[in-house]
């Protein structure tokens, strides 16, 4: 655990630090997040927070794997660095949409060759759990499913990208979650405790906590699409990697409980639920109008809730509390059997859910920032 600690350490350092080097060059460069009819903020505020959030990620990674605990385990540095190099790919994709405002379609491409480059060196599912049994995917379909999940992954952070400090409080929060999640299990069934998976998440959480001093309302910098699209491409890296490399079986125990094994696969859509049911819900009413599904609006759950009488700092705390819920007690239920348990978590669900309906304001309501 010390391990772990310190490469979320590092890693929020390091994006902390640079974050303010990448902020002065995006002034320089001109490189803003302009403000559109349908955007939060009021004045332009500088990208590039997505290229320190990348920096603090690339530092974490290699001091990792210099590390005996987890360096001597060749899968996770060969995992790592397959991930990192997707990581550099889809991030400098990014930060091109947000200099130059790419269509949504070569943005997608970015996505699929980021996720290729992954995939082509072996990190990509390889099962899929059903009740009573344990799909084993042939090498095409693994491949599709991979890049799918991947894509949906990706722009579902890329969509509720859109309050001051929204994306990185929901990843962090979600990352935790599945980091316990990999953890705790390895503890209790006496498994290999350096994970591709633990090393992700735990460095994921330190750079979202690096780049939110620099994001909390009001944000003196944007992550944009650079580091929306890493976060969720993280997120989804971390899913793959631990089903490459735990055995399903072991998770079930050799039980027809296909609930551990299909926790891995659930807890990235229970840690981004919202930005999920955000992307479905845009596709939904996009289509009914007429439009492609990436034509952007201002209907996005957190502009409902800003509509609603929700402050933006109120806002943004309440769908971190809809995601810590969702996902921390899906964690709790399967690790541990305690009866109140899920009595606790029906408490917490209608407790956020009374906020949800009758906003507190939490600061100012009417501001100057929040991303777009």
């Amino acid at each position: 655990m010390r391990e772990y600690l310190l490469v979320l350490l590092v890693a929020a350092s390091v994006t902390f630090v640079t974050a303010g080097l990448f902020r002065q060059i995006a002034v320089r460069t001109g490189t803003y997040a302009q403000v559109r009819s349908r955007d939060v903020h009021r004045i332009p505020i500088p990208y590039l927070g997505g290229l320190a959030m990348l920096c603090g990620l690339a530092v974490a990674l290699l001091f990792a794997v210099q590390m005996p605990f987890l360096g001597r385990h060749a899968i996770v540095a060969h995992d790592a660095f397959a991930i990192g190099q997707a990581c550099l790919v889809i991030c400098l994709i990014g930060v091109l949409d947000d200099k130059y405002d790419l269509p949504a379609l070569v943005k997608l491409g970015g996505q699929v060759l980021a996720a290729g480059v992954a995939v082509l060196q072996g990190v990509r599912i390889f099962w899929i759990p059903l009740p009573n049994t344990i799909i084993s995917l042939d090498y095409t379909t693994s491949i599709l499913i991979t890049v799918f999940f991947i894509a949906l992954c990706t722009n579902a952070v890329n969509f509720v990208d859109g309050l001051d400090g929204l994306a990185a409080g929901i990843v962090a929060i979600g990352a935790a979650a599945f980091f316990a999640y990999a953890y705790f299990l390895a503890y209790e069934q006496e498994l290999v405790r350096a994970t591709t998976a633990s090393l992700l998440t735990v460095a994921t959480i330190g750079i979202c906590v690096g780049f939110l001093l620099h994001n909390w309302h009001p944000a003196k910098m944007f992550m944009g699409d650079s580091g929306a699209m890493l976060l969720g491409l993280l997120m989804a890296m971390s899913t793959i990697s631990f089903t490459g490399q735990l055995d399903p079986a072991v998770l079930t125990g050799g039980t027809t409980d296909v609930l551990p094994a299909l926790i891995p696969i659930l807890l990235p859509f229970a840690a981004l639920l919202l930005p999920i049911l955000d992307l479905l819900l845009a596709y939904v009413r996009r289509t009914m109008r007429g439009q492609y599904w990436f034509v952007p609006d201002k209907a996005h759950i957190h502009h409902r809730l800003i509509a609603r009488g929700h402050s933006i700092r109120g806002a943004v705390l309440l769908m971190y509390s809809w995601t810590a819920v969702v996902s921390g007690g899906l964690v709790l239920i399967v690790l541990t059997d305690a009866p109140y348990i899920p009595w606790l978590m029906l408490v917490a669900l209608l407790a956020v859910l009374a906020w949800t309906v009758r906003p507190v304001r939490l600061g100012a309501g009417k501001v100057d920032h929040g991303e777009n």
